[in-house]
């Protein structure tokens, strides 16, 4: 039987992209194949903020901050907290990635064109000891173009493979099944689905109009996560994040299903660290919705005071932009699945970022002028319609009337006034004096002696109940989905790994499917930054493997 190409790569998402530029390089021919439409390439990356992890970057520099290899690798075991047999590989990834962080990815992007926001951005603080999670300095690098301007490059290459007849394209393929010959998996079957005009991201059509079958000497499954399948995510839910919620938001399109993970471990492959994931805890209901549920998360900087569904504060260090598992597993041991933000205008007008390509058109659309125009005072454009626009929203004057509004919406009377009002109060006697004992004050007033912090991301403190700041704002906060830190065990060279450890012949993984590499690089928790690098890396890694393994 003959090939009908060297190499198949399932799944056109930022990994899929990236191990297919690398087979073009090396003069294989590819077949990608993807059960959404064309208008859909690059997946969820197109959707990101466009964060990248980087180690010692001249834009860390520039802005005085002094990182290191040892340093980040410090962090990154601080917060992976590898402890299990399975870890093994996942480890070797972590290595390998944090070296590469640290080395060549910065100009390896830059030969691509991609160019980054001269202000790194501070996420996953931590807030415990020096060795435990989050990152001790900013390493948040955003994309100049975010989520689309971290796929081109590489839908760029991926192009021009197609023009030196290197690459076919096959959109609107669902695998449904991969198989053996002569004792390799080189064979990818499955249905092909009608032609779809879905825009972007929105449900597709399911109906099948045929079948297909393909064979090539190596397959490379970047299919992506669990994060769309609701279902799938609280059947694997950790016992340590408690219950699992009962209402959720999507952060990725509805096609983000798992199945290709479930078809992939029917050939042989093994699946390690079903139980690791990753779900934010500030979503809110996009009152223009793309997919199913969809929500965004807020990206907020370090002063609103982050209350319990019964309007209790979070316990130390559960600050907006900290811990975001922490919080998560704080959350779901209330009894309840939401929590509130309340702040200010002159908080939010600061600090509110919502993640998102969508959601930052000044960014995405490289427009100089327009980021400029965000230090200009005023709510973010985007920011401002969701204050206008969204349900989770609510902004009032007085302090009484928006605990009612706030209790309205929920339906339960769960906020005592008389109890929030002398918390706020509390809280505001901390701002008066150069002292404090409120250690979220003292985050805040650290954030500020950070040049990119006090610039564009932390407002000066102030009391909350000031009514120079106002008007006071609450947004109810949801869980929302997003990653899958387990998946596919591999090796180094992205080899799908069997239950005997083996080497699954034929068969490779990179990005979401193989837990970003390895099958759980990111071990329990993440470092904000480096799921759109896990992708690249791995993809990279990947493609170059099966380009030197095919004849």
């Amino acid at each position: 039987m003959a090939y009908d190409a060297d190499v198949i790569v399932i799944g056109a998402g930022l990994a899929g992209l990236a191990a297919t530029a690398e087979l073009v390089d090396a003069g294989r021919k590819v077949i990608l194949i993807d059960q959404e439409p064309e208008q859909s390439i690059g997946g969820q990356a197109h959707w990101s903020f466009g964060g990248l992890f980087l180690v010692d970057s001249p834009e860390q520099r520039r802005l005085r901050i002094r990182d290191s290899h040892a340093l980040a690798w410090q962090d990154w075991l601080g917060t992976a907290g590898f402890d299990r047999p399975e870890d093994h590989w996942p480890r070797k990834w972590a290595e390998a990635y944090v070296d590469f962080a640290a080395g060549e990815k910065r100009s390896w992007l830059h030969r691509q064109g991609l160019r980054l926001f001269p202000v790194v951005g501070w996420a996953e603080r931590g807030g415990y000891d020096a060795t435990g999670h989050g990152n001790s300095v900013p390493r948040f690098h955003i994309t100049w173009g975010t989520g689309p301007g971290i796929v081109a490059p590489f839908e760029r290459r991926v192009r021009a493979g197609v023009a030196r007849g290197l690459v076919e394209l096959r959109f609107r393929h669902r695998v449904t099944g991969l198989a053996r010959s002569a004792g390799s998996v080189d064979t990818v079957s499955g249905e092909v689905l009608v032609p779809s005009a879905a825009e972007r991201g929105t449900p597709s059509s399911r109906e099948v109009a045929g079948a297909f079958e393909l064979r090539a000497q190596a397959v490379i499954v970047t299919s992506g996560g669990i994060g769309g399948n609701h279902d799938l995510v609280r059947a694997n839910w950790p016992e340590r994040l408690g219950t699992p919620p009962r209402r959720m938001l999507s952060g990725v399109p509805a096609h983000v299903d798992g199945k290709m993970l479930g078809i992939a471990e029917a050939a042989g492959g093994r699946i390690i660290n079903r139980d690791r994931m990753w779900h934010y805890t500030e979503g809110i209901d996009n009152w223009n919705p793309i997919w199913p549920m969809h929500g965004i998360r807020i990206l907020s900087g370090p002063s609103p005071l982050w209350l319990d569904a019964t309007g209790k504060r979070l316990p130390v260090p559960l600050f907006p932009g900290f811990d975001t598992l922490g919080t998560l597993e704080h959350i779901m041991r209330t009894g309840h699945d939401h929590t509130w933000f309340v702040l200010t205008r002159k908080i939010i007008e600061k600090e509110f970022t919502l993640s998102g390509s969508e959601q930052n058109p000044d960014l995405t659309g490289k427009s100089i002028r327009d980021v400029l125009g965000r230090a200009r005072g005023g709510a973010p454009g985007p920011v401002q319609a969701f204050m206008d626009h969204g349900v989770d929203f609510l902004v009032e004057r007085s302090l009484g009337t928006l605990v009612r509004r706030m209790n309205e919406l929920t339906g339960e009377p769960l906020i005592d006034e008389a109890a929030l009002r002398g918390e706020i109060v509390a809280r505001d006697r901390e701002i008066a004096h150069p002292f404090t004992k409120d250690l979220q004050v003292t985050a805040v007033r650290g954030a500020r002696k950070y040049l990119g912090d006090r610039l564009i991301r932390t407002a000066a403190p102030h009391r909350l109940l000031d009514p120079k700041a106002g008007p006071l704002i609450a947004v109810r906060l949801s869980i929302l989905t997003r990653k899958t830190l387990g998946g596919l065990e591999t090796d180094l060279s992205s080899r799908v790994l069997g239950e005997d450890g083996a080497p699954l012949p034929g068969v490779y993984a990179a990005g979401e499917a193989a837990g970003f590499g390895g099958g759980g690089v990111h071990g329990y928790r993440s470092l904000e930054g480096t799921f759109l690098g896990g992708c690249l890396f791995s993809g990279r890694t990947a493609g170059r493997a099966a380009a030197k393994a095919v004849d």
